[in-house]
């Protein structure tokens, strides 16, 4: 049975989407079986795996409503070893119609549920909020990463997750663990950035923080306009070989934590 990941973050525009997509794509690379469920009603991931919107008979909306089973939703991409379940603005209709439902926050788990063993791993790129979408991503994941733009403020935003987190642990899913907070989107040559490392790494411990760092690249940023993993875009760029670096290290973490 595979192991099912959550990348969140309540903040926009922290690189979560891009490390979803790219984390998928190094792991593919890498021999494993992945599947990215798109949880973003902007569906920036289905995109960046080249994905055509227009043309999907089903999406992440008919799988938490139960409309379909999550196997019929299944796409397989056009890279290595690696599938995706869409998603349209049509998911954001869910964040209203799933307080219908008595089990709101478990309707992915139990979907999710049905494939996990047809999967080594699967990565769900969650929205940038902490309403019922979201806590049907964490819910049903067994850990989650946290990526994280080096600026103000961040720290507060953190906190705030990791309160989540505990109340998840408390009501739905006792068994999630964080399995660190990832810098992305990282420029070392400005002070701010520097002095909110510093800060995080002060606050958490060595084990919650992962050592690959992402950098702010411009390959990185036009890899989703091509529908391309960073990897497969420019492979010899920092951006593919950071990504390729935390997928190693992914590996590692979640062999040190049991998952």
């Amino acid at each position: 049975m595979g192991t099912i990941t959550a990348i969140v973050n309540q903040k926009g525009g922290v690189a979560k989407t891009t490390t979803a997509i790219n984390l998928s794509a190094s792991l593919g690379k890498l021999g494993k079986k992945v599947l990215l469920v798109d949880l973003d009603a902007q569906g920036n991931a289905t995109t960046g795996f080249g994905v055509a919107k227009r043309e999907l008979e089903y999406t992440t909306y008919e799988v938490l409503m139960g409309e379909v089973r999550p196997l019929e939703a299944v796409i397989t991409t056009a890279f290595k070893n690696v599938d995706i379940i869409p998603a349209t603005q049509l998911l954001a209709e869910a964040e209203v119609r799933l307080l219908q439902f008595e089990s709101k926050t478990l309707q992915l788990r139990k979907a999710l549920m049905q494939i996990k063993d047809s999967y080594d791993f699967i990565i769900i790129d969650c929205l940038p909020s902490l309403g019922v979408l979201a806590l049907n991503g964490i819910s049903a994941c067994d850990s989650l990463i946290i990526p994280m733009q080096c600026e103000p403020y961040s720290l507060e935003g953190v906190a705030e997750l990791l309160a989540t987190v505990k109340r998840v642990k408390n009501s739905t899913n006792r068994y999630v663990k964080v399995l660190g907070i990832v810098f992305t989107m990282l420029d070392k040559r400005l002070m701010v950035s520097r002095d909110v490392m510093n800060n995080i790494r002060n606050k958490f411990p060595e084990e919650l923080i992962f050592n690959t760092e992402i950098p702010r690249t411009v390959r990185i940023a036009e890899a989703p306009s091509h529908g391309e993993p960073i990897i497969y875009y420019d492979s010899s760029s920092k951006g593919a070989t950071a990504y390729n670096k935390l997928a190693k290290e992914f590996l590692t973490k979640i062999q040190q934590n049991s998952i």
